[in-house]
């Protein structure tokens, strides 16, 4: 197995990507968010706020119809779009699916905060399915997702689009449950950083997808066997919403044009870096997920100024490690 890599601020300045000056919204990426509920608003909010955040143009936010107009005030700089429904709050998996597969866009994030329903199980596989086809944009792939997934053995052979998978413990271990390994035989996943390691790597050659193992000392793993392991221990992220965070960053990263393991790894470091901001302001309790996402966009541009500083450069960086040369301050 290959040597884990230890993220640090250097290497994830290096996976930046690049932001030209004359850039517009649609150099910057165009994400599709289908995440949210009555009972969970809040986790699509934070999706796209912390997609933003990172450095997505444009995100959209696909919702059940009747749901639309709650949304629709609650993301300023969002736009959104009504889902197909065969019941209140409860979408039409057919017409969505057409919905979401003629819309416009670079990457896609789907699951945080959706409503558990046999019809949110099957838009969830048809969007990652074979529906969408062999050239579909690359997915991060949370929450109600994850769960849909794991109710199916060899869930993974019916998942199609490049993805990148954001389990906690506990999902990880439903994930796993479906591929025949059984509870506790990939020992403790909370604690041992060792077993964590094994398991997501293991899980990632399986799966044949990108797995971020959240926790202290998150684990990113890719399916060729490379893995890398954040620096982050902050008991301040254990709270509600975080995940969705996470989940905003890395998405806006691979629409960005970033491959799933390169925004996994630099999603991870951002989210780690913006914890560790708001910790050193308020401690170890009290950090509420709301106030991750302007952090991240302070985070991104730390990473850039310290690149660019290695490249000789001034403050006034204009672009990133990855694809644009240092500029000098007028």
């Amino acid at each position: 197995m290959t040597e884990l890599e230890l993220l640090d601020e250097r290497l994830a300045a290096a996976l930046l990507p690049s932001r030209p000056a004359r850039g517009h919204k649609g150099t910057f990426g165009k994400l599709l968010v289908v995440a949210g509920s009555l009972d969970y608003a809040g986790a699509a909010l934070l999706v796209c706020q912390a997609a933003g955040r990172a450095g997505a143009g444009l995100v959209t936010l696909a919702v059940p119809e009747s749901l639309q107009p709650l949304f629709a005030a609650k993301v300023v700089e969002a736009t959104t779009m009504p889902l197909d429904e065969d019941d209140v709050e409860e979408v039409d998996p057919e017409p969505a699916l057409a919905r979401i597969l003629d819309h416009d866009h670079d990457a896609l994030v789907i699951g945080p905060g959706l409503r558990p329903s046999l019809a949110t199980g099957e838009l969830v596989r048809g969007v990652l399915g074979p529906a969408a086809g062999d050239d579909a944009c690359p997915a991060v792939v949370d929450a109600e997702a994850l769960r849909t997934l794991a109710a199916e053995d060899g869930w993974w052979e019916g998942v199609r689009r490049r993805s990148v998978l954001t389990p906690h413990a506990g999902e990880f271990a439903r994930l796993r449950a479906a591929s025949g390994i059984s509870p506790g035989a990939d020992g403790d996943l909370n604690e041992d950083d060792e077993a964590r390691r094994e398991a997501a790597c293991d899980a990632a050659m399986t799966w044949g997808h990108v797995v971020v193992l959240k926790g202290a000392h998150t684990v990113i793993a890719a399916p060729d066997g490379s893995a890398a392991c954040a620096p982050f221990e902050n008991p301040g992220l254990a709270t509600g919403g975080t995940g969705d965070v996470l989940s905003g960053t890395i998405g806006a990263l691979l629409a960005q044009g970033l491959d799933p393991y390169a925004a996994a790894r630099l999603g991870v470091h951002l989210h780690g870096m913006a914890g560790d901001a708001v910790r050193a302001r308020v401690g170890d309790a009290g950090l509420l997920a709301g106030d991750l996402p302007l952090e991240i966009a302070f985070a991104r541009r730390r990473l850039a100024a310290d690149a660019e500083r290695r490249a000789g450069g001034r403050v006034g960086f204009r672009g990133s490690a990855a694809g644009t040369q240092p500029t000098e301050s007028a």
